[in-house]
């Protein structure tokens, strides 16, 4: 059986493995500091498409084949697939995935999304409904910049507070079949609204819910911040970092030593122009495949917690004057 451990987590007795994992890119993230670690870079930021949402697809398609051939698995062996992406209705997912007739919970908890198909996808496993599922996320920085912004077309210039939208895929397998990282627990996080209404300083509009959800984690586990070798935020970049560590010492936990931020590793900030950092569904997903999970399982890490972020905005609610409030979910990853 599995613990519900405190007001918001649960300890997995039979903890889910992440047995395989695929990592795609666009041009820009393969010229970052990741870059030789990505499976698969498409230089083409339309992956020979006709338009930015169908390249976006592409992309999950991509990682998707990517990580079963790196397990031996067909579709056909995939019980469900938890996806989701920016885009209104998930269409980049449900456009994507549907050529492998593999049933899909279709999910949105925008840039944290990450989080929450691992959680949902982890509790599956561990609780026998399936054997083999998938969680995959998504985001191209064409599709979102039409979306919520401007056209590109349009020339804006973007304040030093904008993060740059990956364009990217992260895929993962998750079994009861044994491998060198599972998970061991999760804190699903709240919505949490300070108020602010930037959308173009999503670090400040996400670092609230980072922190309580970080928190949590740490209250409900009984855990201190050294009790991980590294707390992994998913997109705060630079500002969001700094909102992020001055909350959590208010509320008693330094976390300064062992934080990374996964829209500050997949760029160059001085190189490549991305101002606060990296953002978007595809940003924590890549990183975690390409750069956080190979350290997992060498035992680099023995245990680290990941927490994806998200910004909870859309152009109806930010055309009506709505704050932007934020969610996180955190996953604790080990060492197996």
């Amino acid at each position: 059986m599995n613990s519900m451990t405190g007001e918001q987590s649960i300890c997995f007795e039979k903890p889910p493995y992440l047995f395989a994992s695929a990592s795609v890119a666009g041009k820009k993230e393969g010229e970052g500091p990741l870059g030789e670690k990505i499976d698969l870079i498409c230089e083409d930021p339309m992956l020979g498409e006709e338009n930015w949402e169908k390249a976006e697809s592409m992309l999950q398609i991509k990682a998707i084949q990517l990580a079963l051939e790196k397990a031996g698995k067909m579709p056909q062996q995939i019980r469900y697939i938890f996806a989701g992406d920016l885009l209104g209705q998930l269409i980049a997912t449900s456009f994507g995935v549907e050529e492998l007739e593999i049933p899909l919970f279709g999910l949105y908890g925008a840039c944290s999304t990450c989080g929450e198909t691992l959680s949902l996808a982890a509790m599956t496993v561990s609780a026998g409904y399936a054997d083999q599922v998938l969680a995959v996320t998504s985001s191209h920085f064409g599709s979102a910049e039409k979306q919520f912004r401007f056209p590109l077309g349009y020339g804006n210039q973007r304040p030093l507070s904008a993060t740059w939208t990956v364009t990217g895929s992260g895929a993962f397998l998750l079994s009861a079949q044994k491998s060198h990282a599972k998970i061991t627990g999760i804190t699903t996080g709240k919505v949490v609204d300070y108020g602010v209404r930037d959308s173009l300083n999503m670090g400040a509009c996400m670092a609230p819910a980072a922190a309580d959800t970080i928190c949590q984690n740490l209250m409900d586990f009984n855990r201190q911040p050294q009790d991980y070798d590294r707390i992994i935020t998913g997109d705060l970049g630079y500002v969001g970092q700094t909102i992020l560590l001055e909350l959590l010492k208010e509320k008693g936990f330094d976390i300064k030593k062992q934080h990374m931020d996964c829209g500050i590793e997949i760029y160059d900030r001085k190189l490549q122009d991305t101002h606060s950092g990296g953002s978007g569904c595809g940003c924590s997903a890549v990183t975690l495949s390409a750069m956080i999970l190979p350290k997992i399982e060498k035992g680099d890490w023995k245990r680290i917690l990941f927490v994806p972020t998200g910004a909870l905005l859309s152009t109806v609610s930010f055309n009506e004057g709505q704050t932007v409030p934020g969610i996180a979910h955190a996953v604790v990853i080990e060492h197996c």
